[in-house]
């Protein structure tokens, strides 16, 4: 055991993220998300949703300041305004938790699977709520 670290945080995943550099993503996912064929190395969070695993990574990692988009979202099909519940949690979140809040920015399906395609790694967890993706990139640690 280890202190001040969530024990959400496995072994893996932490080993990940410290290996990750400034300007890695990681994508953490729903239970829909084709983590294991999208590319990136896909570590398994079953037992968790993406809202806690996101609190949990921002726990440990800085998100980078040196980008407009650090923090990136799935479009709702149809409706590209939308905002679902999800990513509403995602945003609070990152309000409460990240060092340097920043508003999430989204991208279409397609454009959010390349880009996730090209993640250093994928975290999916056992999220049912739908669009709850969210594609983090690292920053520097000061």
């Amino acid at each position: 055991m280890l202190r001040n670290i969530d024990p959400i945080l496995s072994p893996e995943l932490l080993h990940t993220l410290r290996a990750m550099g400034h300007g890695d993503e990681l994508v953490i996912s729903d239970a829909n998300f084709p983590g294991t064929s999208s590319g990136p190395t896909c570590i398994r969070a079953d037992g968790s949703d993406a809202s806690t695993m996101l609190r949990a990574v921002l726990s440990v990692m800085p998100l980078d300041t040196y980008v407009d988009d650090p923090a990136l979202t799935m479009q709702v099909v149809g409706d590209a305004e939308a905002v679902p519940e999800a990513v509403a949690a995602f945003q609070s979140i990152i309000n409460d938790t990240a060092d340097a809040p920043r508003p999430i920015q989204s991208l279409e399906r397609f454009a959010f699977y390349e880009r996730a395609s090209k993640a250093f790694a994928v975290v999916q967890t056992g999220e049912r709520r739908l669009y709850g993706n969210i594609i983090v990139k690292k920053g520097v640690v000061t």
